[in-house]
């Protein structure tokens, strides 16, 4: 009798461990982060049937950018577009809100400013100077308009525009509440190229080859100046892609870089 009691309780225990591994090994997986840039907002829709199709969760990173259609891709056109990624559990986070670049440093260690060049907005094309708390209201004006539209509070967190900054913007918006986010080298998807001398096919290809675990992946919601557009040519593929290779799709909030900060800033 004891022999049966310990053999039922040996295989028992070996059932709960299989039982452990399994979940353990179906939540397994290399963690990447596909991040979306505003742009011209013509492939947005199709970006959002892809990523509900697949059941990709991505972050956003939003600037009132000018769009094909509407009042600017944080305009109250687009504004049910952006409820409904909120409805799908997206994640999102400012990318300035004129979509200003970066282009070198002003002030003086004690009071620093920065020349910004705006894509969009009524200064847009003009390089002007901005305080250091000038480029924090340019953050955060982006992410309050996320948050009325979506009603969900933005990551803080901000991506400037083209990826330029100096150590002294960064230290500034760290100070106010913002940590900066780039990409990784192979998470350059290359929508941005010119389709003249990267083909969509190549851009696959490389991107499948190179992607490794924790790379933060870039791409747009429409870039005005290639021609043959990225995203329907490349994004599933990529996202079906990279799931055989056993990779996994995560938001920022879950990055192990970013995760203490969004923590203690919230």
């Amino acid at each position: 009798m004891a022999l049966r009691r310990n053999a039922l309780l040996a295989a028992s225990l070996l059932g709960a461990s299989l039982l452990s591994f399994g979940a353990w090994a179906k939540d397994a997986c290399k963690p990447v982060y596909l991040t979306f840039d505003t742009g011209h907002m013509g492939v947005a829709p199709l970006i959002a049937e892809v990523l509900q199709r697949q059941q990709v969760r991505v972050t956003f990173f939003g600037a009132n950018e000018a769009t094909k259609e509407g009042d600017g891709s944080l305009g109250e056109h687009w504004a049910p577009w952006w409820r409904a990624r909120a409805a799908e559990g997206h994640v999102f986070a400012s990318h300035t809100w004129s979509h200003a670049y970066w282009r070198g440093d002003a002030g003086s260690p004690q009071a620093p400013a920065f020349r910004v060049k705006p894509s969009a907005g009524p200064r847009e094309g003009e390089t002007y100077t901005l305080s250091a708390a000038g480029y924090c209201a340019e953050i955060k004006q982006s992410a309050d308009r996320l948050q009325q539209i979506t009603g969900k509070k933005p990551l803080p967190l901000f991506r400037a525009p083209g990826g330029k900054t100096s150590p002294a913007l960064l230290a500034a918006a760290r100070s106010c509440g913002w940590a900066h986010v780039g990409w990784s080298p192979a998470g350059f998807l290359g929508d941005e190229l010119p389709s003249e001398r990267f083909s969509n096919k190549a851009l696959l290809a490389q991107a499948l080859q190179r992607i490794r675990s924790g790379d933060i992946l870039l791409a747009h919601l429409g870039i005005w100046s290639r021609k043959d557009a990225w995203a329907p040519a490349v994004l599933e593929p990529l996202i079906v892609g990279l799931k055989e290779q056993g990779f996994c799709f995560r938001t920022l909030d879950t990055h192990p870089d970013y995760r203490d900060w969004i923590t203690q800033t919230r």
